[in-house]
């Protein structure tokens, strides 16, 4: 059974034409195409909203749902629910006027022309984890698709102009009145004139355009940006469609990526681990020097915050966490080797961690903390 026109509308049956109309305006908001992406039930919602305000909209059908209900538009108009998303944005456009704004389906107040939209184009492009931490312009090459310079236009001789045809049907309740879009210009109001040798047969021809990309920082691997308008063109009064650009992080020879985080294996002698030393190791913005503390146990985890990725949003930069291994040789000289069995029996050689000494667990637990 279908649902009532007043009650998807969120209105009384004595409300004002005015009423009926506001009550429109804020469901189909809410429930555009344009902000629920993917969104099937708030598409149906937005056609069901269109179905009861092409109905309730006008006094004459009103009067006759008001009689005979559903009923009274069963095999024509728009009852049945037949009209597509284009044939709503041409239809109630203009109920938003100028401030509706930001949606691409309902134009700027009322046209009935149809703004055809180029189609996107995807490239790939490979990033160093420097680029990354550090944003980047990247000139492209891109093969795109424009107008054709010389390519003509002339007015639609089956619209008008009006990108939309209208069929009256007469049915025993009267006469029905449909809008769809021109099926010779696809609702663009215009069709070729003249066309140069050189066009396809929409007017438009290949060209190969460098495209300067900015990269901002912080981005991570499979991410999509968007160049808007930088697609394949359309014909006549149509908009380029835009370039969709695909991120893919290059592996970095000794930092790892774990979020804004970024992880470093440092490998010390047992002498270094021992006696201490100072190493120098690479970040994402260059080379830093750093101090083993003698004693360093393998394991211990040095954080030097701020030197890790930005985040995307702004809001400060990840760490980069040194991870401390003490290298423990493999092959020793037959002195090395009587040095290291008089000291297996040395006190100071001998495990003894203190409540300073973490275990695995508890770095591991500090890390991500």
């Amino acid at each position: 059974m279908k649902e009532d026109f007043y009650d998807i509308l969120g209105v009384s049956k004595n409300a004002t034409g005015a009423e009926i109309k506001k009550a429109y305006r804020k469901k189909a908001i809410e429930y555009h195409p344009d902000k629920n992406p993917g969104d099937k039930t708030a598409e149906e919602k937005f056609k069901k909203a269109a179905e009861a305000y092409e109905i309730l909209s006008d006094p004459d059908k009103k009067a006759r749902y008001d009689q005979y209900g559903h009923q009274a538009f069963e095999g024509g108009g728009f009852g049945g629910g037949g009209m597509n998303m284009d044939d709503i944005f041409s239809q109630f456009g203009d109920i938003f006027g100028g401030g509706f704004g930001g949606f691409s389906g309902f134009g700027g107040g009322g046209g009935r022309q149809r703004r055809a939209k180029g189609s996107n184009l995807r490239i790939r492009v490979r990033l160093t984890l420097e680029e990354i931490a550090n944003g980047v312009e990247k000139k492209i090459k891109v093969k795109r698709k424009i107008q054709a310079p010389g390519t003509t236009y002339k007015t639609c001789s089956t619209c008008n102009g009006a990108g939309q045809v209208t069929r009256i049907t007469n049915t025993i309740l009267g006469r029905m009145q449909t809008s769809s879009p021109c099926p010779a210009c696809g609702g663009a109001g215009q069709t070729i004139d003249h066309r140069p040798a050189d066009a396809d047969a929409q007017g438009l021809k290949a060209i190969e355009e460098t495209v300067s990309i900015k990269i901002p920082a912080g981005v991570e691997d499979g991410m999509q940006l968007k160049v808007a308008g930088k697609g394949n063109e359309a014909s006549g009064n149509g908009i380029a469609g835009d370039l969709l650009v695909a991120i893919e992080e290059q592996e970095h020879p000794e930092l790892q990526r774990e979020g804004n985080n970024l992880h470093y294996d440092l490998y010390i002698s047992f002498s270094e681990a021992v006696l201490g030393a100072s190493r120098e190791i690479d970040t994402v913005s260059g080379k830093v020097r750093i101090k083993i503390e003698d004693g360093v146990q393998s394991g211990k985890i040095l954080r030097l915050r701020g030197k890790g990725i930005p985040s995307l949003n702004g809001y400060g930069k990840g760490d980069l966490l040194v991870h401390v291994n003490v290298w423990t040789p493999k092959a020793l000289s037959k002195e090395q080797r009587e040095f290291f069995e008089k000291m297996a029996k040395d006190d100071h050689f001998r495990p003894s961690p203190d409540s300073g000494d973490k275990s695995f667990f508890e770095k591991v637990k500090d890390m991500f903390s």
